[in-house]
């Protein structure tokens, strides 16, 4: 067995609040091996992230740690000076923060940022310091890191942010290496070569990681044990293999019945009921007892024990001193029958060759010297009653043509037609009448909300704008109807959106759509943000508005996994064209477009993957396109015609396209 590199011990962190100390960590032990990857797992709010900054002595001003060792080959972390402490922060102990933009200094280079590090750290110092700088850019995958080392941070992408923050992480070797939420913001192909890097990294290294995450197929994919977190409690830990085939704890198999999956289209997901109690409640029994559909009296009473279960399993229930449950099956279903009803639904909206191109202005004169084709011909049929999904990387195009359809960006060229309707002719006059027709559900609710606005007055503003209802005692009433379609007491309509959770103002956003008794919703990546459970939440609710008011949804994703639950259809999206398009059954169970394959590859799955389709290099800038098949430079089946002209979109059955030269004439080439 593998030597142990970091052992916290009943580690707790207090919290100094207006209500007085509270324990937001209570008693947490966690071991890495050398060359291992522990995962921590859990909503948010559990004290997951608190954890990682309680070992590296990171904390707010308000905490303070009450306890506990956290030890590193032997030697107190806790017991240090700060000046001591420093020296092991960045050489023995890196640290990858969740959100690179903000964790990155603005105003230094990449290089810069990483040279920083190995001179803090080690005896190298300028063309030595940046030689083994320049040579990490390029062990993390990023490509010309000649070019790159001179860059701001904002002249990255996500994915290169994330790995120059992962360059600096590693500048000195750590012997352990903390991933706080590495791959949550971005798309699953930089999310997999994170992945595979991660995985590199302990193997030739042998660094220990510890994995935080909410994201159960990552965890699948690159864990080697498995430690389930609860309101400042491990409630359960085992090796990877034997929690996914026999989770113990009531919390964690209800974060594995919330997963959206093919197995589960048709039922709906399973709900976590209430939130993450608060670090000030009051702690008596069972910490998961009131959301738990299986506490007893007992539960409420007594603080359960972490109980040692055969196969070096840990869970933290009173179920378990019977001995451990059984492995779970799933339920029986998938995809097939997905596609019924395509041919029978009717036409409710229609693009054809739907363009949006940005001009570039250089100079004082702001003259035109290029445009951002964003959007660059795409046709699309959404049908009354289903959902078209519309998934591709970031910057690919999907929300600018959610926002073309809605008129809110105003097209460049081509057709959006509901009907006999061309919506791109009307005047501004005309088209607030379609207004109550399509709507749109953003990505963030937070910043979607007014936070001056209660939501019985976000609610009503639709409605008072457009006209429905005849007076604000009508609209009021409406309003609290809503309230109770979307889960949410009528009595929230006079609060203001800070005083919700993520999920409820993902629910008050729904709300406002329905408002206007829309017959098409937008929902650009609603769910991107939210936990596991809480995204099961908004899943459910969307899918039973469409059964019941019989609502079409063009869903903007990058989650493969909603998009397997929850759609009928399915367009793939590449630099600002849709180069496959058919019915989910067909698209995700047999793709056929090389993007699409090394796409759905990249997505990690808790019951076995797929082989890894790696693409070499970036999405290129939609400011200057590759002439022919835009994913041509990155195809690992490009021909000599591909960097030709840009291929025609084939038909290989009545419900499917795609756009690649290996299909003309609707044959596998």
């Amino acid at each position: 067995m593998k030597e142990v590199v970091l052992s916290v011990e009943g580690l707790r962190t207090r919290l100094d609040s207006p209500h007085g100390p509270t324990h937001c960590i209570d008693g947490v032990d966690l071991e890495i091996r050398k060359g291992e990857c522990l995962a921590l797992v859990g909503e948010s709010g559990c004290g997951k992230s608190m954890t990682a900054l309680s070992i590296m002595r990171l904390l707010p001003e308000a905490a303070r740690i009450a306890g506990g060792r956290v030890l590193l080959g032997g030697r107190d972390l806790l017991a240090l000076p700060e000046a001591a402490m420093r020296a092991v922060r960045g050489r023995r102990v890196g640290m990858i923060f969740q959100e690179p933009a903000t964790s990155l200094n603005p105003v230094l280079t990449i290089g810069r940022q990483v040279v920083e590090v190995i001179e803090r750290h080690t005896a190298l110092r300028r063309a030595a310091a940046q030689r083994r700088a320049l040579a990490l850019l390029d062990d993390v995958g990023i490509p010309d890191g000649e070019r790159r080392f001179h860059e701001y941070p904002f002249q990255l992408s996500g994915g290169l942010k994330q790995r120059a923050m992962i360059a600096a992480a590693l500048a000195c070797e750590p012997e352990v290496l903390i991933a706080d939420e590495p791959t949550t913001a971005l798309d699953v192909t930089i999310q997999a070569q994170i992945l595979d890097l991660l995985s590199r990294l302990r193997a030739q290294h042998g660094t220990a990681v510890l994995l935080i995450t909410h994201d159960l197929g990552v965890v699948s994919q690159v864990a080697d044990r498995v430690a389930v977190m609860y309101a400042g409690e491990i409630v359960e830990m085992a090796a990877r293999d034997e929690f996914f085939r026999a989770p113990q704890h009531p919390y964690s198999q209800k974060l594995f019945d919330a997963l959206p999956s093919p197995q589960r289209r048709g039922i709906g997901l399973a709900v976590i009921r209430g939130q993450v109690p608060p670090i000030t409640a009051d702690f008596r029994g069972c910490r998961f007892a009131d959301r738990c559909d299986l506490a007893f009296d007992r539960c409420r009473r007594e603080a359960p024990r972490l109980i040692s279960l055969p196969n070096g399993h840990l869970a933290r229930c009173h179920l378990r001193e019977q001995g451990p449950e059984a492995p779970r099956a799933l339920p029986p279903g998938g995809l097939e029958g997905a596609s019924a009803g395509v041919a029978s639904a009717r036409r409710l909206l229609e693009t054809r060759d739907l363009k949006v191109h940005f001009p570039i202005r250089y100079g004082l004169l702001r003259r035109v010297i290029g445009h951002v084709r964003a959007v660059d011909g795409v046709s699309l049929t959404i049908h009354e009653g289903r959902t078209l999904a519309l998934v591709g990387e970031s910057g690919c195009g999907k929300t600018t043509a959610g926002k073309a359809i809605l008129q809110l960006i105003q097209p460049t060229g081509g057709s959006v037609r509901s009907g006999d309707t061309e919506l791109t002719r009307l005047s501004r006059g005309e088209l607030r009448a379609w207004r109550a027709t399509l709507q749109i559900i953003f990505q963030d609710p937070y910043a979607s909300l007014d936070p001056r606005m209660r939501v019985v007055d976000a609610l009503a503003e639709g409605m008072r704008s457009l006209g429905i209802g005849r007076d604000d005692a009508e609209r009021e009433r409406r309003v609290d109807e809503l309230l109770v379609q979307v889960g949410l007491p009528a009595g929230a309509k006079g609060r203001y959106p800070h005083e919700f959770s993520g999920g409820q103002r993902q629910r008050i956003a729904v709300a406002r759509a329905l408002a206007v008794n829309p017959r098409l919703i937008v929902c650009d990546e609603p769910t991107s943000a939210l936990d596991v459970s809480v995204q099961a939440q908004i899943l459910n609710l969307l899918k039973s508005l469409q059964d019941r008011l019989g609502l079409a949804y063009l869903f903007i994703t990058h989650n493969l996994s909603v998009v397997e639950y929850l759609a009928h259809e399915v367009a793939v999206m590449y630099l600002g064209r849709i180069v496959e398009h058919g019915t989910v059954e067909e698209v995700l169970n047999d793709p056929k477009h090389p993007y699409t394959q090394a796409l759905l590859s990249a997505v990690p799955e808790i019951e076995g993957g797929r082989e890894l389709i790696r693409l070499s290099g970036e999405l290129p800038s939609p400011a200057r396109p590759p002439a022919g098949c835009h994913f041509h430079p990155r195809c690992p089946s490009a021909r000599p015609e591909c960097a030709r002209d840009y291929p025609q979109t084939v038909a290989v059955s009545p419900t499917r396209g795609v756009a690649c030269v290996l299909y003309r004439d609707g044959e596998d080439a």
